[in-house]
């Protein structure tokens, strides 16, 4: 392996006609991490995985996996590594436990199927017909797939998507399980919230390039991302001259020390800023301008704030309304 690093990729290109869709993407995968490369569709995070994993030949660039060639040592690299693709498919009539058979056939050696079902919690579907599966229950075979011949490093792309909120925390703890078993994950997401969770260290991708690669609390903290404060206005005002107060109050929120904007959409207001009191400073703000607003509360930045920054977030100071009132604050 390259400097003990699992994966490295070294400027990377690959383009479609005209379009570049990977555009000199370079990093490294360390040994027992788990690795994010997050973006939104079609920034090229697939395509530059499916280039590591060697099922694109990129048009330029270097990569080793395991220390090894994806494509001179195609054979001996698929005994170690496991790929989750993004879309696949098998025969739909093929059953669950006879396609997890199917696929541990093909190594030298492989995990308990059942043991591996049960886990992904497939066990009472182990007779049943891929084309039954739910489209959760589809993504849990193919990870079940991905781990039958129990990988050094696995790639898994967009694990998640299509799964409700319970399958989808479900799916974030058998990722760290497989960590935890000595495996390296490199995970690709367009959830924000999951690389935040689950990566140690994250990639950020747009438009076939990284942008920013660092662990998600390092990138959080160097864009500055803002605290946001959100309230409701109380939805009984019912007289002009209350609705007025309600409104002058928004607009004189954007003077406030660390308030950078402040946004409006219907009843719900949410104020941008800095600073460890922000949160004190709006209530008083509302209280002496006799605003009656309700369920105020605190935001951290997270990694989407900082998604939003590194690729052109708007930073000047405003104060926007659902009706498109705005121009107030300080520039």
């Amino acid at each position: 392996m390259d400097n003990g690093f699992v994966v490295v990729a070294e400027g990377l290109h690959k383009r479609y006609g005209d379009v570049a869709a990977v555009d000199g993407i370079s990093f490294q995968v360390r040994r027992g991490e788990i690795f994010g490369m997050v973006g939104p569709n079609g920034a090229g995070k697939t395509t530059s995985v499916e280039c590591v994993e060697g099922l694109r030949r990129p048009d330029e660039g270097r990569v080793t996996v395991l220390g090894l060639d994806p494509w001179r040592d195609a054979r001996a690299l698929r005994e170690r590594m496991g790929v989750q693709l993004q879309s696949a498919g098998l025969p739909q009539r093929i059953k669950v436990g006879e396609a997890v058979e199917l696929f541990a056939s093909f190594y030298r050696q492989a995990a308990d199927g059942d043991a591996l079902l049960e886990r992904l919690g497939l066990g009472e579907a182990r007779n049943a017909y891929v084309n039954k599966l739910s489209g959760g229950q589809r993504q849990r075979l193919f990870a079940a797939l991905a781990l039958i011949n129990r990988p050094e490093v696995v790639f898994l792309d967009e694990l998640t998507t299509g799964l409700d909120p319970q399958g989808r925390r479900d799916t974030w703890d058998l990722i760290r399980e497989i960590r935890a078993q000595g495996a390296t994950v490199v995970l690709t997401t367009h959830f924000m919230e999951e690389a935040e969770r689950l990566c140690d260290r994250v990639a950020i991708v747009d438009h076939g390039r990284i942008i920013a690669l660092d662990g998600p609390a390092e990138l959080v903290r160097q864009q500055g991302a803002q605290v946001r404060v959100v309230f409701e206005l109380d939805g009984h005002l019912g007289d002009e001259l209350s609705a007025r107060a309600g409104q002058l109050d928004l607009r004189s929120l954007g003077v406030l020390d660390g308030v950078l904007r402040v946004e409006r959409a219907g009843e719900q207001v949410v104020v941008f800023g800095q600073g460890d009191g922000l949160a004190r400073a709006v209530a008083q703000a509302l209280d002496a301008e006799g605003v009656r607003y309700w369920n105020l509360r605190s935001e951290q930045p997270n990694l989407e704030d900082a998604f939003l920054a590194l690729t052109g977030r708007r930073h000047e100071v405003r104060v926007e309304s659902a009706a498109g009132a705005a121009g107030c604050g300080r520039a």
